[in-house]
């Protein structure tokens, strides 16, 4: 059910985004408590972004959950997310957003269907 979208102007052609995927996933996985195989995570890179007025390396992201966010889960998410950019695409901690939405059931589609 979590949905972890990112998008980066940094350009990931060449990059194991393998070991991106896996490793925001675990995170997803360990900090919301949600089955690893209802977790997405949908990695876009050389996407347009300007922060702050350059296009120095930014990202930003979305998450949306049905339970499992709260102000701690999200503070862990911040970090652990932030880290895994930085150690892997070179984004600093000062050029990524994250945004966290907790929806209901009935607002997630899956198979044909609503959770």
């Amino acid at each position: 059910m979590p949905c972890l979208n990112l998008s980066t102007n940094v350009n990931v052609e060449g990059v194991d985004t393998s070991s991106i995927l896996k490793e925001a996933t675990s995170t997803v996985v360990g900090l919301i408590g949600k089955p690893g195989t209802y977790v997405m995570i949908v990695l876009k890179g050389s996407v347009p972004i300007a922060f702050g007025g350059t296009e120095e390396p930014a990202a930003y992201g979305e998450l949306v959950s049905i339970g499992g966010l709260n102000p701690n889960v999200n503070k862990k998410l911040s970090a652990a997310i932030s880290a895994i950019l930085e150690a892997k695409l070179s984004i600093s901690l000062l050029r990524f957003f994250l945004t966290f939405y907790d929806t209901k059931g009935s607002n997630f589609g899956w198979n044909g269907t609503t959770f």
